[in-house]
């Protein structure tokens, strides 16, 4: 089974994008190209900084939503959180 992940991107603005995809290296990809969201054509994505992998789809999706509803800063800290837990 495919995982499906919820990533985050910080773009050169200072603002963040999130996302789901089945392959985030892929898409982070094509958002670079200009060939993913129009906030991030935009914006200009730098680099991927945060990445949570589920199981399920539902799974994945939910958690984008709740990220995405988070503030600017709320995500700031779930960022460095998970810089925090890599080995």
């Amino acid at each position: 089974m495919t995982p499906h992940y919820v990533y985050i991107l910080l773009c050169r603005d200072g603002s963040y994008y999130t996302g789901y995809a089945r392959n985030p290296e892929l898409r982070f990809e094509w958002h670079k190209q200009g060939r993913g969201a129009k906030y991030t054509r935009m914006r200009k994505p730098e680099r991927l900084v945060y990445l949570e992998e589920f199981e399920l789809r539902t799974d994945a999706m939910r958690r984008e939503r709740e990220i995405k509803g988070l503030s600017h800063d709320q995500k700031t800290e779930l960022v460095k959180r998970a810089r925090k837990q890599r080995p």
